[in-house]
């Protein structure tokens, strides 16, 4: 993760801090994502079922997609200097776009869209997040993540 000083955070606002590498979503991720929330409706995690559907293959769970927002962003997030712990605050805002089909690889881009200093030593980042897939001109989803920072 880029560290910059308190003083400095505000320069990023408005900017794209950059893109995560590819990372491919596989069935087996699909699958363990839906031993660990119980959602197993077929379109997820019966491949012969879902052929038949007008995706043609599984697609990942919308909520797998978002969980992936801090590990894709972790090294291009800018954060305070003296980050003591950050921690999910939410999100403002999602859209689904188009679903991820198996196997596909995506990546997040990442702008920071705001940075407010809540109480002395606590930071709210705001970003704007973009789940591309590879070789696809619409994205998965555009979502507004929201980190605060303890320093």
């Amino acid at each position: 993760m880029p560290y910059v000083p308190v003083a400095e955070l505000k320069d990023y606002v408005g900017k794209e801090l950059g893109r995560s590498a590819w990372l491919t979503i596989d069935q087996e991720r699909i699958n363990l994502f839906a031993e660990a929330t119980g959602d197993f409706q077929f379109i997820h995690v019966d491949p012969a079922k879902a052929a038949q559907t007008p995706f043609g293959s599984t697609i990942a769970h919308g909520f797998l997609t978002l969980s992936l927002i801090p590990k894709l962003m972790e090294d291009i997030l800018v954060l305070p200097q003296g980050l003591k712990m950050a921690i999910n605050y939410g999100l403002d805002s999602v859209r689904f776009i188009q679903p991820v089909k198996v196997d596909s690889k995506v990546r997040l881009k990442v702008d920071l869209v705001d940075a407010t200093e809540k109480k002395p030593g606590q930071w709210l980042l705001k970003a704007s997040v973009t789940l591309e897939i590879e070789g696809q001109e619409k994205p998965a989803y555009i979502a507004e993540p929201l980190s605060l920072c303890f320093v």
